[in-house]
């Protein structure tokens, strides 16, 4: 999916059309992208078509939307959310396609795009569906690939990366102390298969120490760190942040919602640089983070951060 969007049951929408789920800080996406009616505009990780669907209200004819995602699962999905609206005159060509959102910089010409939107992270079509791998939660194949035509899974990397490998890919993706006891358990019980046999060794092997440990499941940051290193997300996210400063038009902006603080921090470097290369305007100081309404509603909205820039 949408290398994220953690999204939540909906109604719906404008005009009659259904939705079916909210993102993550979708009021505040959609203000700092700001979209210029008749643009073309960028969702790169469309996921469920949440923010397309925000996005494409305010677009209107002749605009432009192109919205990308790994998922051929979230593309359907995003595909029946946009399309009951796809016949009237004021509503802008919508274009979506299988590609990851690190293709970017390669498909556009120079100064063509007036706004790319990235939510990045896990979704819950993805953490629900069992068969996906995704989550400790639910017995499943040790899989997590976002896209089914990836070669490299779970399972292989769990199985055959040698112990100090496996650590690194622990520490590194995951910034999991315990992630050389998790390791040395894991190869020690292979052949490992499932999800819930994963959760069972790495809960044996990382029994909580302190209070910071205890409010999370001892399986969380290693799930995650298996999940980006299987999808390279980072090195994904990298390539995704290279494109702005070429594609964007002056004044077009761009708007990243990340998850973690491996990801926070890429953005946060990138927009930096933007800066100190004169090619950027930094929207947000700080992360702009989700109310209390919002983390109530939808306890994945805890950990959302969004950062926006405007090319100068």
């Amino acid at each position: 999916m949408g290398e994220g969007s953690t999204d939540t049951p909906q109604g719906v929408g404008h005009g009659g059309i259904k939705v079916g789920h909210v993102p993550v800080l979708l009021k505040e996406a959609i203000d700092f992208l700001a979209v210029r009616r008749g643009g073309t505009y960028i969702d790169a990780t469309v996921g469920l078509g949440g923010h397309s669907l925000e996005i494409a209200k305010r677009l209107g004819a002749p605009g432009h939307l192109i919205g990308l995602d790994k998922d051929p699962a979230a593309l359907e999905i995003a595909r029946r959310t946009l399309s009951p609206a796809s016949n009237r005159p004021d509503w802008p060509t919508i274009t979506l396609l299988h590609r990851s959102f690190a293709e970017i910089a390669n498909d556009q010409r120079p100064g063509n795009i007036d706004g790319i939107l990235a939510d990045i992270g896990v979704s819950s079509l993805q953490l629900e569906d069992a068969a996906r791998g995704f989550s400790f939660q639910a017995e499943g194949p040790l899989d997590m690939r976002m896209d089914p035509r990836s070669e490299l899974t779970a399972e292989q990397v769990v199985n055959h990366l040698d112990e100090r490998e496996l650590a690194d890919v622990i520490y590194e993706f995951g910034e999991e102390r315990r992630s050389r006891r998790i390791a040395r358990a894991i190869v020690r019980s292979r052949p490992i298969r499932s999800t819930a046999h994963l959760a069972d060794v790495i809960s044996a092997a990382a029994r909580p120490m302190n209070s910071e440990q205890r409010r999370i499941h001892p399986a969380t940051r290693t799930f995650q760190a298996l999940r980006i290193f299987v999808n390279r997300e980072l090195d994904d996210l990298q390539a995704l942040l290279k494109a702005p400063p070429r594609v964007l038009k002056p004044g077009g902006r761009v708007v990243i919602i990340s998850f973690h603080s491996l990801e926070d921090r890429i953005v946060k470097d990138a927009f930096r640089d933007g800066i100190k290369d004169k090619y950027f305007r930094v929207l947000t100081k700080k992360p702009v983070m989700a109310t209390k309404e919002e983390s109530d509603r939808n306890p994945r909205a805890r950990s959302a951060k969004l950062r926006a820039a405007e090319k100068v």
